[in-house]
């Protein structure tokens, strides 16, 4: 992705956040050269990648196939005694039509919240236990907002603004907004995704970065090391 797409989507959706009244931390607005000083005070947010997190997936067509998240808090799945958190907490924003490809978790459960704009469509299969691809047949168990019920494989649950689902470990989604963009929050188990993501199809989880222009703000796998 070139960095002057990455500046463009991050400007647009601190827009569209301030529109739907939510509100980031202050150090979401870091610039560079205040990384540069930023001492060991703030390696909670170094070591477990909270921040700006832009990807295509590897797709080359962030609008097409891609997500816009920011990790406000999280906990460390390979650090646990240093950071105590069992939790994670992000924003997503979901563009109509922008499909985020099929993939589980092997250790993260996740509430996905719509928290407004349009709808928020999550396509479920479970995995198969042998070949651990989408399971055609079986139907997967959906737990939304208190109710407990079954969809055919492959089947598709709408959420509307104020809806959410939990999707457990194992059960492959893949999602996409309808009637225009779609402000998401998950909330989950500490979230690792350099680790616990199983892609159905290869996918590149964070961006490969064309300099093009100047990073008006650091992604969260971009950090300084302290001097």
């Amino acid at each position: 992705m070139k960095r002057s797409t990455i500046n463009e989507i991050i400007r647009e959706n601190i827009e569209f956040l301030k529109k739907q009244g939510f509100h980031l931390p202050p150090f979401a607005f870091f610039t560079p050269e205040e990384w540069a000083e930023k001492g060991r005070e703030y390696d909670e947010i170094r070591e477990n990648c909270l921040g700006w997190d832009i990807t295509d997936f590897g797709s080359g067509d962030f609008r097409k196939i891609g997500l816009f998240l920011f990790t406000l808090r999280n906990g460390n799945q390979q650090l646990p005694e240093k950071y105590k958190k069992v939790y994670a907490e992000k924003v997503m924003v979901v563009e109509e039509g922008q499909i985020t490809p099929y993939h589980y978790h092997w250790y993260k459960m996740e509430d996905i919240i719509n928290r407004g704009g349009g709808t928020l469509v999550i396509q479920m299969y479970n995995s198969h236990p042998e070949t651990d691809l989408l399971d055609r047949e079986s139907p997967v168990t959906i737990h939304s907002d208190g109710r407990v019920y079954t969809i055919p494989a492959g089947g598709k649950v709408r959420l509307q603004p104020g809806e959410s689902i939990t999707v457990h470990q194992g059960q492959y989604h893949s999602f996409w907004a309808e009637g225009g963009k779609t402000m998401v929050v998950e909330v989950s188990q500490c979230n690792d995704d350099s680790k616990d993501n199983r892609f159905l199809e290869e996918a590149g989880r964070f961006p490969q970065v064309e300099e093009d222009v100047p990073a008006e703000y650091l992604l969260c796998t971009e950090y300084p090391a302290v001097q």
